[in-house]
């Protein structure tokens, strides 16, 4: 982490190999706000599939993600944690770097507590990932505006 005030910290066990593109735990800091993002999919804003490839989804299922947490007043560093749901885990692993990619254009070096579960279908037709987010905002710094 940055060590910036108000930002979650990574936690790593002694002993444990440094995760990967994710973290292990993220410790909200005291006073926080919470806020959980529901599951968003690779669908524009007038709630259509952007492509019916898997990257172009998790793209925009991430900057989804994103404008949510853009919304409420929060970045990328103030993620906490990220599940995936794939319909094709095998797909997710063909598509790795371009995976990658894609999150690093969207949310950088930020590396939150994340899952990924496979699951037999979507609620949306087409629909190949979900996404769904859990971030910790700092205390408003706005006066007068109510958490």
């Amino acid at each position: 982490m940055s060590g910036a005030p108000n930002l979650p910290d990574s936690i790593l066990p002694p002993g444990w190999p440094r995760p990967k593109g994710y973290s292990n735990g993220r410790l909200a800091p005291a006073g926080a706000r919470l806020l959980c993002i529901a599951g968003q999919i690779g669908w524009d804003e007038r709630e259509r599939l952007v492509s019916a490839d898997f990257v172009a989804q998790f793209a925009q299922a991430l900057k989804n993600v994103a404008a949510v947490l853009a919304a409420a007043g929060g970045a990328p560093d103030h993620l906490l944690r990220l599940t995936y749901y794939v319909t094709d885990k095998e797909e997710y692993r063909r598509a790795l770097p371009e995976v990658g990619a894609a999150y690093r254009a969207v949310l950088g070096k930020v590396f939150p507590a994340a899952t990924l579960v496979e699951v037999k279908g979507l609620l949306e037709p087409g629909a190949k990932v979900e996404i769904e987010a859990t971030a910790a905002l700092p205390a408003d710094p706005s006066p007068g505006r109510a958490p």
